[in-house]
């Protein structure tokens, strides 16, 4: 059985990206483009992994992180934080905020799949 991704960003040329590198690496993947479309598609598909922008309108990545968290079906999904913030103390915010990890964009294609990969539960296919 595949695994399944869950990406939420806002950025078409991203998603696109990204998806592309996940299905690479066997993921199925679905997608959201804000934070509120990416919580009712988390519910539904009940990823193995999230990854979520963090600078999102309406609702921000850590907004969304946190209704990710407090939702007892998807707790303990792993939420991976991908942005291209690259401020001092953005990494340790998300991973205070409970992420399983944060990777900067623009992403490394060489090995961003892999990465996802190794923090997502289940077997590979």
């Amino acid at each position: 059985m595949r695994r399944r991704a869950l990406i939420v960003e806002d950025n078409d040329d991203n998603r696109y990206l990204l998806t592309l590198l996940l299905e690479i690496e066997g993921f199925d993947v679905v997608a959201a483009s804000t934070g509120q479309s990416g919580i009712e598609s988390a519910r539904a598909a009940v990823p193995d992994i999230i990854l979520l922008d963090i600078q999102m309108p309406e609702m921000d990545g850590y907004e969304t992180a946190a209704n990710l968290k407090n939702d007892p079906g998807l707790s303990s999904v792993p939420i991976v934080g991908v942005s291209s913030f690259a401020m001092p103390g953005d990494r340790d915010r998300a991973m205070r905020a409970g992420f399983a990890a944060y990777i900067e964009k623009p992403v490394d294609p060489d090995t961003f799949g892999q990465t996802i990969a190794g923090l997502a539960p289940g077997p590979a296919e």
